[in-house]
């Protein structure tokens, strides 16, 4: 690479070699005034001179080179998989922003190795996040003004495409129990919880049955759901070690088979999981009635998701302690990984 110092008078008619960052403090403005490629004229000098530019550099690159834009656009390009799109490049920077409502899948290896290479500055939210349409994925940018090719392919080498699964609709319904309940002795504040989260995940409430604390009448609440189209049945209420708990032996029996029963994740530690045919029965232990964000938010962004293969609960140790902090709010929840 030739670096050509030229004063701006000399520049008109010239290429700008990269974009030139303008910042006004006063307006919070901060961003590429001028293009790479753009062509100085002379009504850009009054500009140029207020964002402290007297003279330009003028780039010419060698053979085996590559402009720090070109090399964020080969980066993107390996790291865009399914539902993404690049916006950029800027100042030799790319982001990956998300088209769709769903998870993040990537392998967090990639960034830490192309992060090693120390001329790339490569930032991407926790995997397994749960990103909105237009929220960014990641956001790189090469350090250097150019890049050798040679580099950019030992790059390329290293690097995996990111991708959002997108959530699926899925058909929800709830089989509340408690005699305490049913006989209106207290009142159920589960079920308008319930309908919040179905929105952030888009699904869909297809109604509530409260029953009493007979295994019997839980049974037929539940296969009446599913028969009716349910996808999943949230059952909440006996779901603790007491004898006189009956709901997990209510959905044993409602079920084809059951995937767990007890998660490491607090908290939530006695939620459990069965499936009927297509369709998944949930035992969600008396912790999500208080709790705003327990071992459920976990195991319904998973489903949401299909994500079949991840529901390994002895890998939901690391990550299982829900920290009440400020920031814990969902959606964006770190405790919402799995």
């Amino acid at each position: 690479m030739k670096i050509k110092i030229v004063p701006i008078e000399d520049a008109i008619g010239l290429q700008i070699a990269h974009d030139l960052t303008q910042i006004d403090a006063r307006k919070g403005i901060k961003g590429a005034r001028f293009k790479k490629g753009h062509v100085v004229k002379e009504e850009d000098l009054p500009v140029l001179r207020s964002m402290g530019r007297l003279s330009l550099p003028i780039i010419e690159l060698d053979s085996d080179e590559l402009h720090e834009d070109d090399a964020a656009l080969e980066l993107a390009g390996a790291l865009k998989g399914e539902n993404l799109e690049v916006e950029g490049p800027e100042e030799g920077r790319c982001r990956l922003i998300s088209r769709v409502k769903g998870v993040v899948r990537f392998d967090q290896k990639v960034v830490n190795e192309v992060n090693q290479e120390r001329i790339w500055s490569f930032a991407a939210c926790p995997t397994n996040s749960v990103l909105e349409p237009g929220e960014v994925v990641a956001a790189f940018r090469i350090l250097p003004l150019c890049l050798k090719i040679e580099d950019m392919e030992r790059t390329l080498e290293k690097v995996k495409p990111f991708r959002v699964v997108p959530f699926r609709e899925l058909r929800v319904a709830l089989v509340t129990t408690g005699s305490e309940i049913k006989n209106g002795l207290i009142e159920d504040v589960f079920e308008a919880k319930l309908k919040r989260k179905l929105k952030e995940l888009g699904g869909i409430y297809v109604g509530q049955r409260v029953c009493g604390d007979q295994k019997e009448e839980i049974v037929e609440a539940v296969k009446g759901f599913l028969e009716a189209g349910a996808q999943v049945v949230i059952c909440t209420g006996g779901m603790s070690v007491d004898l006189e708990d009956r709901t997990p032996q209510a959905i044993s029996e409602a079920a084809d088979e059951v995937i767990f029963r007890g998660v490491p994740v607090i908290p939530g530690s006695n939620l459990m999981l069965a499936r009927k045919g297509r369709a998944w029965i949930i035992g969600a232990p008396a912790c999500v009635v208080h709790s705003e964000r327990t071992a459920l938010d976990r195991l319904l962004i998973a489903l949401f998701a299909g994500l079949e293969e991840d529901i390994d609960v002895t890998r939901w140790g690391v990550g299982g302690l829900c920290m009440k902090c400020p920031v814990c709010i969902f959606p964006k929840c770190h405790f919402a990984r799995f």
